[in-house]
């Protein structure tokens, strides 16, 4: 599993300016099956997404083609876990 920490590098207008852009790709990448979860940080200077996946690779192209990414608008920390304890909506994730 990943947690995909977003930052916004550019004034948070920039952000809600591609935001119909960003829920788009946000909404592939449900559809797809890799992310579980995402929203705003709080204060909001970014986001937070869970995404499940077996090449780190392959996650970090999903982030550089998300619209706030390629417009640079955030930057992304990508951080791989092993889940090895989860609820039970979970289980299938865990390791």
């Amino acid at each position: 599993m990943f947690v995909l920490e977003l930052t916004y590098t550019a004034p948070v207008e920039r952000a809600d300016a591609l935001m119909e852009e960003h829920i788009a790709w946000l909404d592939a990448q449900y559809a797809a099956g890799v992310f579980l979860a995402s929203g705003r940080k709080n204060p909001r200077d970014g986001g937070v997404i869970l995404a499940v996946g077996d090449d780190r690779a392959r996650i970090e192209k999903i982030a550089a083609a998300d619209p706030f990414a390629a417009e640079g608008v955030c930057a992304y920390r990508i951080t791989e876990f092993i889940a090895t304890k989860t609820s039970p909506d979970l289980a299938p994730y865990r390791q």
